[in-house]
């Protein structure tokens, strides 16, 4: 039997264990701000959701509540500004990560397809293709690509890891592109109510699908948004064909979303409240960061949207990394994210109040 994992790139995170230990080695603790798992309080309407849906004996459906389709679906034409949106133009799904990994098999993706996704990128858009043994493709315009073979174009904005926002007309210039070529795009837009000096859009928004779904998908997820990554709540939204084959393709994989994290998803999804207390803390804390970065010699580049900062001091990207560790800060190399990222650091914001302070602090002294 062949090894799968043999088609696949080493784990990255593996790579930055010495690192981590030289950094909790600090007298005053380590300030973990590699991977960007959210720390704050998940919202308290959010866990009432949870626990009065928490007896729940049954089997949970693929596709969801009825509950759950109308917040997906208001989200969608409040936050999107998308229009004629049904429940059949949404599908739940477990977490965000999942569905990239194994989008490309569910598409029924293999030998001779291709699977295109940005240079700098999160690498499970990598090994999404690979685990279908489609050629995964890099781009920096995804209009230079030649079509032929390509089968899934991934979009990605605000970045992971850069913050770069696409702005409106290259995301219309894109799509118009993409369906000229039959191409299937997915749009990640998981940080997409993070901007910070860019105003994300949406690839469902009407100035930029022109009012059709047809060939587009976007990807969101409530784990930045309402700290729920360990809760795996997230969704896609558009072309109805596309999900409903996904829908069909999942239900017999058991692909369900637990019926208590549904009934929290649906109530994160209707209150905007508890988004905009915690951009506010995300906002405090990206400023502080960026000012002792700054201050101490590291350039940022675009960082204008998402949970992070793309730093370098122009070295290689792992000397970034041992010196901050012996500061006692841990970040993530930016070759984690390709090859072009190998003078880069991602700096995430998503520590305590009191831990991002002791980094600003050992930066200013440092």
């Amino acid at each position: 039997m062949s090894a799968v994992s043999s088609r696949l790139p080493d784990f990255p995170w593996d790579k930055l264990a010495p690192h981590k230990s030289t950094a909790a080695a600090h007298p005053d603790g380590i300030v973990d701000l590699s991977v960007g798992t959210p720390v704050d309080p998940v919202p308290e309407l959010v866990r009432q959701a949870l626990v009065a849906a928490a007896d729940s004996p049954g089997y949970p459906t693929v596709w969801g509540t009825a509950e759950l389709r109308d917040a997906i679906t208001d989200w969608v034409r409040r936050r999107l500004g998308a229009v004629g949106v049904a429940h059949e133009n949404v599908l739940p799904v477990v977490g965000s990560k999942e569905l990239v990994a194994w989008l490309p098999t569910q598409l029924g993706l293999g030998a001779g397809d291709k699977v295109a996704y940005p240079r700098l990128a999160y690498p499970t858009y990598e090994v999404g293709a690979r685990l279908c043994g489609a050629e995964p493709v890099v781009y920096d315009d995804p209009t230079e690509l030649d079509p032929a073979g390509l089968k899934l174009l991934w979009l990605n904005s605000p970045s992971n890891p850069t913050g770069r926002v696409l702005p409106e007309d290259e995301l219309i210039r894109i799509v118009a592109w993409a369906r000229e070529h039959g191409v299937l795009v997915f749009s990640d837009e998981c940080y997409l109510e993070l901007g910070w000096e860019a105003e994300p859009v949406s690839v469902l928004h009407p100035e930029v699908c022109g009012g059709t779904y047809e060939g587009i998908v976007a990807v969101h997820s409530l784990s930045k948004r309402s700290n729920l990554a360990g809760y795996r709540a997230a969704f896609v939204a558009g072309d109805a064909s596309v999900l409903g084959e996904l829908l069909l393709i999942r239900k017999h994989g058991g692909m369900m979303t637990p019926a208590p994290v549904q009934a929290a998803e649906a109530a994160a999804l209707g209150d905007d409240a508890h988004v905009a207390e915690q951009r506010e803390r995300y906002a405090k804390r990206r400023a502080a960061l960026r000012a002792a970065l700054e201050a101490h010699g590291f350039r940022i580049e675009h960082s204008e949207a998402s949970l992070y900062l793309w730093a370098t001091r122009d070295e290689p990207c792992w000397d970034t990394v041992a010196y901050l560790a012996d500061l006692g800060i841990l970040v993530a190399p930016g070759d984690f994210y390709g090859p072009a990222g190998d003078r880069f650091v991602r700096v995430a914001f998503t520590a305590t109040d009191e831990r991002v302070a002791a980094a600003v602090e050992r930066l200013s002294r440092g």
